[in-house]
């Protein structure tokens, strides 16, 4: 794929990487990226990836934006309270970066619609809030054997990983590897609290980790867990292996 020259300009800090240049930009511009869930995770991990100049974003979100969304969902205003968060969020991004599509869907994910809302796409962004959501995302992933990028924040805490069973050679662990549904236990921001800037680190380092899935940069965390603590801001990362009795994945 050759960059325009509009793309070039808006690229141009991207473009001077070694690690990235035209080749890894082109490869941005290719890819489709799903994104469910549009709050605290998914607003800044949406407006990094538009900014990035990834071709195409697929966002899913049943919710409207409420005040109490404010201070952590970076895409909204007030003006902008009752209106579904996939549109509003589409909107804001297209305002962003108009060289890109972007595609808004206002409904829940499900495993009934999970196909469809797969289709074509490279990657699955998991900014979701509930287990019911995250495991319906992981075995759609794993369906269609495309990397899934997990994220979760919650008071002063969160993670990131990327689960990819099918990737080549070292297999990841899918999410039921280590959460398995039998277990699920809802918890979530309505009740337990989140401090804003939490979710805006852990969406942000699921932009960066897709961002350097789709141009082939650096090490991810495929295979490694990164929880982050905003009490001590202290970074600590662990190695994560499949479960070979995963009724998922199988331990791939």
């Amino acid at each position: 794929m050759k960059l325009s020259a509009p793309s070039r300009a808006r690229y141009a800090r991207q473009l001077v990487l070694p690690e990235l240049g035209a080749a890894g930009q082109a490869k941005l511009a290719a890819a489709r990226v799903l994104i469910v869930g549009l709050g605290g995770l998914g607003t800044p991990a949406a407006r990094y990836l538009a900014g990035a100049g990834v071709g195409t974003l697929r966002l899913v979100d049943p919710d409207s934006v409420a005040l109490d969304n404010l201070h952590r969902q970076i895409l909204y205003g007030e003006d902008e309270v009752g209106k579904p968060k996939s549109k509003a969020a589409a909107a804001h991004l297209a305002r962003v970066n108009p060289l890109i599509a972007i595609e808004a869907t206002v409904a829940a994910f499900t495993p009934d619609n999970a196909a469809d809302l797969f289709a074509g796409c490279t990657l699955a962004i998991d900014a979701t809030d509930t287990f019911a959501a995250r495991i319906a995302l992981n075995r759609a992933a794993v369906a269609a054997g495309v990397p899934l990028i997990h994220g979760a924040a919650e008071g002063l805490e969160g993670q990131v990983t990327v689960f990819w069973p099918a990737a080549k050679p070292a297999a990841a662990p899918c999410y039921e590897c280590l959460y398995p549904a039998s277990g699920a236990v809802n918890g979530g921001c309505a009740t337990r609290g989140v401090l804003g800037p939490v979710p805006g680190v852990i969406g942000t380092l699921q932009a960066l980790e897709a961002i350097k899935l789709l141009a082939g940069i650096g090490d991810g965390l495929l295979g490694r867990l990164l929880r982050f603590d905003a009490r001590t801001t202290e970074f600590c990362v662990s190695r994560i292996l499949p479960d070979p009795s995963c009724a998922v994945c199988g331990g791939s």
